[in-house]
């Protein structure tokens, strides 16, 4: 299921990182949060995307997103929809189904990738894959009292680095609770070269 999950994509007592058991920074950040139950509440994030000047680029200072229930106009069934506000647009993305993976996980990956291959000129089917590939093989993990933080580097070994424009520094950061409850923070940095940050905090 987990992996079904990244196909859809497509479309600290102290903190002390653990031993890294096989994907299991990986298998903490898809855990499963389904089926979800959110009827008239809804998830409530800040959106913070900044970076470097570039065609086809927007930043973000004062976003959010909400993820909510609505209902499938085609069957009357409940479905999962997500509403992304920007300083310039509102939008609707969806609709994902209630048995399925996080669609606010999705919606970062997908966002991350999209702005790394505007910023770099790389290609975004490149870069989702090696997105995948560290999600599903590698990061670090580390725990503290409730709260799990789960981090990647996804191209910091990647034969193509010097070509990635600083984005070679990429990290992803999960922090996270209980397995099955949303995912608190979820965070893409490449620190200050060339000073991309993707973050969605949940209020």
């Amino acid at each position: 299921m987990k992996r079904a999950i990244a196909a859809c994509w497509l479309g600290l007592a102290t903190l002390s990182p653990l031993p890294v058991l096989a994907a299991e920074a990986g298998d903490a950040v898809f855990a499963e949060r389904g089926p979800w139950d959110l009827g008239d509440d809804r998830l409530d994030y800040r959106m913070t995307v900044e970076g470097p000047a570039a065609e086809g680029f927007s930043p973000t200072a004062d976003g959010a997103l909400i993820l909510a229930e609505g209902v499938d106009p085609s069957d009357g069934q409940p479905v999962l929809e997500l509403t992304q506000t920007t300083e310039s647009r509102d939008r609707k993305i969806g609709p994902f189904p209630i048995s399925g993976g996080d669609p606010v996980l999705t919606f970062f990956l997908e966002q991350t990738a999209r702005d790394m291959a505007t910023l770099t000129g790389g290609s975004p089917h490149y870069i989702r894959n090696r997105m995948k590939d560290a999600l599903f093989r590698g990061g670090e993990i580390a725990h503290d009292g409730d709260v799990t933080t789960a981090t990647f580097h996804p191209f910091e070994e990647d034969p193509n680095a010097e070509r990635m424009n600083g984005f070679q520094s990429l990290t992803l950061t999960f922090v996270m609770g209980d397995p099955t409850d949303p995912i608190r923070e979820l965070r893409a940095d490449t620190g200050d070269t060339p000073g991309y940050r993707n973050e969605l905090v949940l209020e």
